[in-house]
């Protein structure tokens, strides 16, 4: 395959993802990864970690850092694992005001890496069902509903965020008061209780 080709199909994979790339894409296309250093050191290609590239001439996108760690979360056959999730999947979709200081990331059961995760990445092993899950430029997040769902459960998130994200999640309309109800009557918990009261003060 000619050079040119190469480069023009690499940048049809790395349109979709914010100018991301994998060493396994480039490869797909035709690359040999003995020839990516050269790449790099011409300033076509910037190494963002292990295994993870970017064309150096494509425009930054919103949020290039959730893009790199949903490839990251990529497995041996280089399919994406990783869908951003609670705390993170709330600032995705501006449930909150604040903007968590590690990344949340919802993985299969199975998911393995050769190398430990790093400390800014919370993992969470669950199963989604599809209907569950957002595709992005680049990355999956977990739907609102299922996103507001995950925190209601996870006691390490303060009530009162959660309260907060909730009415936000109400206000902007991507989740209704009814299936609110529905999803804290599923929990059936002191919390959800606490909860639902508490949001009827706000």
């Amino acid at each position: 395959m000619k050079a040119n080709e190469m480069e023009q199909q690499l940048y049809q994979v790395a349109s979709l993802q914010q100018g991301f790339f994998t060493a396994r894409q480039a490869k797909e296309v035709g690359y040999a990864d003995s020839r990516f250093s050269y790449h790099v050191r011409k300033g076509r290609w910037i190494r963002e970690g292990r295994g993870i590239y970017r064309l150096a001439n494509y425009p930054i996108g919103d949020r290039p850092d959730l893009v790199y760690w949903s490839l990251w979360s990529s497995n041996q056959k280089g399919e994406v694992q990783g869908v951003f999730s609670h705390e993170t999947a709330l600032a995705i979709h501006e449930l909150s005001d604040v903007m968590p200081a590690k990344y949340h990331l919802s993985v299969p059961k199975g998911f393995r890496k050769y190398h430990p995760p790093p400390e800014n990445l919370v993992l969470y092993f669950n199963k989604l069902e599809s209907q569950e899950v957002l595709e992005f430029e680049g990355y999956m997040v977990t739907t609102p509903e299922k996103t507001i769902y995950d925190v209601l459960l996870d006691e390490k998130v303060s009530e009162e965020f959660v309260t907060h994200a909730i009415l936000d999640g109400l206000n902007k309309g991507v989740i209704s008061k009814s299936r609110v109800m529905q999803l804290m009557g599923q929990l059936n918990s002191d919390r959800a209780k606490r909860i639902f009261n508490e949001m009827g003060k706000k």
